[in-house]
């Protein structure tokens, strides 16, 4: 049981290096990229592929949109 705690089979690989939680931390990815980078990394292991692509795409547009509210937000500095 601990092992599906801590390293979950639907998000391991063939070679542990590239475990989705470790990746993210090394990439310093933030909530809605290490989001859509879980979802890719698990598609098709453990729910169905493409709700968890909708799910990975989701996160990159809502990364998509903040970013560029805060463009909108932010005053020109011409």
């Amino acid at each position: 049981m601990q092992e599906q705690v801590n390293h979950p089979s639907h998000y391991q690989s063939t070679d542990p290096t590239y475990e989705t939680i470790r990746v993210i931390e090394a990439w310093d990815l933030d909530f809605h990229l290490g989001n859509a980078v879980k979802y890719i990394s698990r598609a098709g292991k453990k729910n169905d592929e493409v709700e968890d692509l909708k799910k990975a795409v989701w996160y990159l547009n809502r990364k998509i949109e903040l970013m560029s509210n805060d463009k909108e937000e932010k005053p020109c500095c011409w």
